[in-house]
């Protein structure tokens, strides 16, 4: 291996937590950003699991790569282990980014185990709306998780229209009570 890159679609892309030598915006073909994992603890519990994203199977993704140097690959794989793996609702997986300048590289990414007791499937906006309006974990609301991360993206320059939808909806029902 040449080089060691991490995709991140989610808090990754602004609080990556390690040391790298290059970001790029990058873009995964086949996987798409998701509210798709249930939060039993940060964003909700397990009377009422609040929603995080996942990397899942489907579309597009446009996220963060980080480059790392050679010296620090064993550290941030430790790392990024520790932070992901946590309830093995993410397989590691490497996956084939396309960066600007028509480049592309392997990186280490987490998707999503659908198998797994966490994961929710593929909800609808208004789904996914209806509980982020109400969930609440240990890390606060679900819904601040879920506006901070679009502002992030917005940020970033990254367009994300199903979470702009799911905001759109928490939004609505808000007004709505």
């Amino acid at each position: 291996m040449d080089e060691f890159w991490v995709f991140g679609y989610g808090s990754l892309m602004w609080n990556p937590g390690f040391e790298f030598v290059e970001r790029s915006q990058a873009l995964v073909y086949g996987y798409r950003r998701s509210l798709c994992v249930r939060s039993f603890v940060h964003r909700g519990s397990r009377e009422n699991p609040g929603l995080v994203l996942g990397l899942d199977r489907g579309g597009a993704c446009r996220g963060m790569a980080f480059r790392v140097a050679p010296e620090k690959w064993d550290e941030v794989i430790d790392y990024l282990r520790a932070r992901e793996l946590v309830t093995n609702v993410y397989l590691e997986k490497h996956l084939r980014l396309q960066l600007p300048e028509g480049r592309n590289a392997q990186a280490v990414a987490y998707v999503v185990d659908r198998a797994h007791e966490q994961y929710a499937g593929a909800l609808d906006a208004f789904a996914a709306a209806r509980v982020v309006n109400v969930s609440v974990g240990q890390s606060g609301p679900n819904d601040a998780y879920v506006f901070n991360t679009l502002s992030h993206l917005k940020d970033m320059g990254i367009r994300d229209q199903w979470l702009e939808q799911v905001v759109e909806e928490v939004t609505r029902l808000r007004a709505a009570a």
